[in-house]
C-alpha cells in the first residue's frame, strides 16, 4: 500500500473508532464560522470606507477618471504595451518565475494568477489588460498538463478515480458564474477596494491554510513514529483509537497505466462539464460583440443563470439525497472525497464559496483556485484529491477566458504559445516531483504548505502593486468611489 494513504486514512472513519469525533467536527466548523465571520466584517468596513471617501470626493466625479487593474483599463485609451518576444535577461527571469509559480500553482490547485500578473507587468512590461489575458493562458496550460498527469495517477487509498467529479460538477457553474461578476465588479470598484478585498482574502486563506498544513504535519509526525514501532493498537493526538496497520483488509489490485488512465476519466460527467463550458463560452462570445447595458445584453447576462442552477442543482439534489440516505442507514463512508455532511446549509456555503472564488478570479484574471483550494481542504478533502480537482475545474475556467481574450485580441500569440508552454511543462514535472517528495517524506501536508505559500506570495505581489497605484491615483486626485457600470466601459 503506498505511503501516500498515511493522512488519507486518518480522514478515513473506516480506519479509526474515534473517541473525540463529535468535539473535532465542531471544532473545525467552529474555525470555520470564525474565518467566515472574519471575512464578511473584514470586506463590509472595506466597502463600507468607499461611501465614506466617495462622500468627500464627489465633486471630483466629473473629472477625467483614469482607471487600471486586471480587467479594466484606463478609460481615455485602450493601447496595448506588447515588449518584442526576444531572449534577454527579462525573458529569462519571467521563465524562472512563471515556471516556479505555475509548478506550484498547480500542486497547490490555486493556479497562481496572483503571481504572473505582477511578473508580467513588472519584468516583462505588458500592460495590465494584456498580462490577465496571458496570465490565463498559463494557468490554462498548468491546468491541462496537471489534468493529463493525474488521469494517470491512482487515488492514493480508494478505488475511486483522483479526480472528483462530483465535487467539479457541483463547483464548476458556481465559479464560471463568479468570474463573470467578478469581471462586472472590477468596472464598478474602484482600484483601491479591490487591492484591499484581495490582501483581506489572501491573508486570510493563506494563514487558515497554514495552520491546517501545521496539524497535517503534527498528526503525520506521531503517525511516522507508531509506524516505526508497531503495535496492536494507539491512539493519536485528538484521543481516536487507530488500528494498528495501514494496510487495506483487501489488497489492491495493480493496474496498468492504461487502466488507471480509462479508470479515471469519466465520459459521462466530463461532457456535462463541456457542455456548462460550451454554454457560457457561447454566451459570453455572443456578449462581447452587443452593446453594453442594452437589452439582449441583459437578456444573455440573465440566461447563465438557468444553466448554472440547473447543473448545480442536479449535483445538490444527488450528494443530499445519497447523504441523507447513508445517514439513515447507519453509514459513515462520504458520498464523495468531502468528508462534511451535505446538508442544505454546508450546500448553500459551497454554493456561495464557489461564486465567490469566481468573482475574486474576476477581479484578478486568475483561475478562482484561490478560494476553491482551500475550500476542498476545509471540507475534508485530501490534499492529493483537492490538488487534482481543483486544477481540473480551473482548466474550464482559465479556457473560457482564453477563448475570449483571443476573440477579442488581448494576447500576443507568440507569448502566449511560449508561455503557456513553459506553464506546461512546469505544471507536469511540478506535479511529478512533489508526489515522488510526499511518497519519500511520508507527508501530504506538503501540498497544503504549499497551497499557502503560493497565496502568501500571491497577496505580497498582488499588494504592493495595487498600493503602489493608489497611492498615484491618491497623488493624481482621481476619483475614489464607485463608478457607474454602463457608463464605464
Amino acid at each position: 500500500m503506498p505511503i501516500t494513504c498515511l493522512y488519507s486514512y486518518i480522514l478515513s472513519s473506516s480506519l479509526f473508532i474515534s473517541h473525540t469525533k463529535t468535539e473535532q467536527n465542531r471544532a473545525t466548523s467552529m474555525a470555520t464560522k470564525g474565518f467566515v465571520l472574519y471575512l464578511l466584517t473584514a470586506f463590509s468596513i472595506a466597502v463600507l470606507s468607499v461611501f465614506l471617501i466617495s462622500g468627500h470626493d464627489n465633486h471630483k466625479k466629473n473629472l477625467h477618471i483614469h482607471r487600471s487593474s486586471s480587467n479594466s483599463v484606463s478609460l481615455e485609451t485602450d493601447e496595448k504595451t506588447w515588449p518584442e518576444l526576444e531572449f534577454n535577461w527579462r525573458i529569462m527571469l519571467a521563465t524562472l518565475i512563471g515556471f516556479l509559480g505555475s509548478a506550484c500553482g498547480t500542486v497547490g490547485g490555486v493556479g497562481g494568477g496572483g503571481i504572473f500578473v505582477p511578473m508580467l507587468t513588472l519584468v516583462v512590461g505588458f500592460d495590465t489588460k494584456s498580462a490577465a489575458a496571458l496570465s490565463k493562458c498559463m494557468i490554462m496550460g498548468a491546468s491541462a498538463s496537471s489534468f493529463w498527469y493525474n488521469l494517470r495517477v491512482q487515488h492514493p487509498c480508494r478505488e475511486v478515480p483522483i479526480l472528483d467529479y462530483d465535487l467539479a460538477l457541483l463547483f464548476q457553474p458556481m465559479l464560471m458564474l463568479g468570474i463573470t461578476l467578478g469581471v462586472a465588479l472590477s468596472v464598478v470598484f474602484p482600484y483601491w477596494l479591490i487591492t484591499v478585498l484581495i490582501i483581506i482574502l489572501f491573508l486570510g486563506t493563506s494563514s487558515r491554510s497554514f495552520f491546517r498544513g501545521i496539524e497535517m504535519w503534527k498528526e503525520e509526525t506521531i503517525l511516522n513514529k507508531e509506524m516505526a514501532q508497531p503495535r496492536e493498537t494507539f491512539a493519536n493526538s485528538r484521543g481516536e483509537l487507530l488500528i494498528d496497520t495501514y494496510e487495506p483488509l483487501i489488497p489492491r489490485e495493480e493496474k496498468t497505466p492504461m487502466e488507471i488512465f480509462t479508470f479515471n476519466l469519466r465520459w459521462k460527467k466530463l461532457m456535462l462539464l463541456v457542455a456548462v463550458w460550451a454554454a457560457f463560452l457561447v454566451l459570453q462570445v455572443i456578449k462581447n460583440d452587443l452593446v453594453v447595458c442594452s437589452t439582449w445584453y441583459w437578456v444573455l447576462t440573465v440566461a447563465q443563470f438557468p444553466a448554472t442552477l440547473a447543473v448545480f442543482g442536479y449535483e445538490c439534489v444527488k450528494l443530499y439525497k445519497e447523504s441523507k440516505k447513508r445517514r439513515s442507514l447507519g453509514n459513515t463512508e462520504s458520498v464523495c472525497e468531502a468528508t462534511i455532511n451535505w446538508t442544505v446549509p454546508n450546500l448553500i456555503f459551497c454554493a456561495l464559496c464557489g461564486i465567490l472564488g469566481g468573482t475574486v478570479g474576476g477581479l484578478l484574471g486568475s483561475g478562482g483556485g484561490f478560494i476553491l483550494g482551500p475550500l476542498l481542504l476545509e471540507i475534508g478533502v485530501i490534499p492529493q484529491v483537492a490538488s487534482a480537482t481543483a486544477t481540473f475545474v480551473m482548466m474550464f475556467s482559465s479556457s473560457l477566458s482564453v477563448v475570449e481574450f483571443y476573440l477579442l485580441k488581448r494576447f500576443p500569440i507568440p507569448y502566449a504559445l511560449y508561455l503557456m508552454s513553459v506553464s506546461i511543462l512546469a505544471g507536469f514535472w511540478g506535479q511529478f516531483f512533489v508526489r515522488k517528495l510526499v511518497v519519500f517524506l511520508k507527508r501530504a501536508s506538503l501540498i497544503v504548505f504549499i497551497l499557502s505559500g503560493v497565496i502568501f506570495a500571491s497577496a505580497i505581489t498582488m499588494g504592493v502593486i495595487g498600493i503602489e497605484q493608489s497611492i498615484r491615483m491618491i497623488h493624481n486626485h482621481e476619483f475614489m468611489g464607485f463608478l457607474e457600470f454602463c457608463s464605464s466601459q
